[in-house]
């Protein structure tokens, strides 16, 4: 009977012992800053920040950041559960993630813009002027949030552990953002990008000859240390304004990466001429190329191809694929 009250003792000592907290125990809520962006939005900018497995426990570590423009679809893209199911498996390093809102003006702020000349860069469009205000937005996110994240929460500060992903809108000016501020993002994600923005859109040989992204990678030196993730679905639209048999938003991508004829017969350069290795398909034959494109079969313009795209973007960005 002596026994007894020896278990008895292990078992009140056993349940003094600390609890060890599973070190991938997932943050519920993401933490809300609300910025000024003045020449952006006439209100402040809602950021919402979602910290890594550990954060809190880990006081001295310090994480790369992701930087999403059209953070109000972080919940239609699924962001949060994707980054949670990645981390479960071990598929991506911790990182922070800031999810941007879209400013009130979403076509304005959003585009391409010259940084050398401290300008926007106007699309015209059907729908109106695209870009208006995208040198001040681009200028408030890589000098007003970029160093007010850095001061606020334990990130790396160099440009390779600091990375910007966009879609659609938010994709053409992440790229010009990646594009003309090296020293700021190392990485760029561009999903659906809208690189068929051009200055003129008066017929299609037109805008083929003016698409602002394709200007831009003429205009501005190449960053050489950036890195650059290209995205589209297959079955995003059916324009095909230069008739051979690829859609636009594949099209548009392949001349930015490849080079291009355009109709007087002279070869435009993309980024292969300017140097970087690249990938045309990386879906299916991933390396370490510093420009890929992937291909998302049966993909469309919208949220949920978009979610479907996340996983093979964190992977590339976190260097785990």
């Amino acid at each position: 009977m002596a026994t007894v009250p020896r278990l008895l003792s292990l078992a009140l000592l056993l349940a003094m012992l600390p609890v060890p907290v599973p070190a991938l125990a997932m943050p519920h809520q993401p933490v809300v800053a609300m910025l000024d962006a003045p020449g952006v939005s006439p209100k402040p900018m809602r950021v919402r920040l979602l910290l890594p497995p550990g954060y809190n426990a880990h006081s001295t570590t310090r994480y790369p950041t992701l930087y999403v423009n059209d953070g109000q679809d972080m919940e239609a893209v699924g962001l949060q559960a994707t980054l949670d199911d990645l981390y479960r498996h071990h598929q991506i390093k911790p990182m922070v993630v800031v999810a941007i809102d879209m400013p009130q003006d979403r076509m304005a702020g959003y585009g391409v813009s010259d940084r050398a000349k401290g300008v926007s860069v106007i699309a015209n469009t059907k729908y109106g002027p695209v870009g208006a205000n995208a040198q001040a937005y681009s200028q408030w996110l890589a000098n007003t949030l970029v160093p007010y994240v850095d001061a606020h929460w334990r990130t790396r500060r160099g440009a390779d552990s600091r990375w910007l992903l966009g879609w659609s809108l938010g994709a053409i000016n992440a790229f010009s953002v990646g594009w003309q501020y090296p020293g700021v993002f190392g990485k760029v994600g561009a999903f659906s990008p809208s690189f068929w923005l051009s200055t003129d859109s008066s017929d299609a040989k037109v805008v083929q000859a003016t698409r602002i992204a394709h200007a831009l990678i003429k205009r501005v030196p190449p960053p050489r240390d950036s890195r650059f993730f290209l995205d589209a679905g297959d079955a995003e639209e059916k324009n095909d304004r230069d008739g051979d048999g690829i859609i636009d938003v594949i099209d548009d991508v392949f001349d930015l990466m490849q080079g291009w004829v355009g109709d007087d017969g002279r070869m435009h350069k993309g980024l292969k001429q300017l140097g970087y290795s690249i990938n045309v398909d990386y879906a299916t034959k991933p390396d370490a190329s510093e420009a890929v494109f992937y291909r998302l079969p049966g993909g469309e313009h919208n949220q949920k191809s978009w979610a479907r795209m996340l996983p093979a973007f964190l992977q590339w960005a976190s260097g785990t694929q």
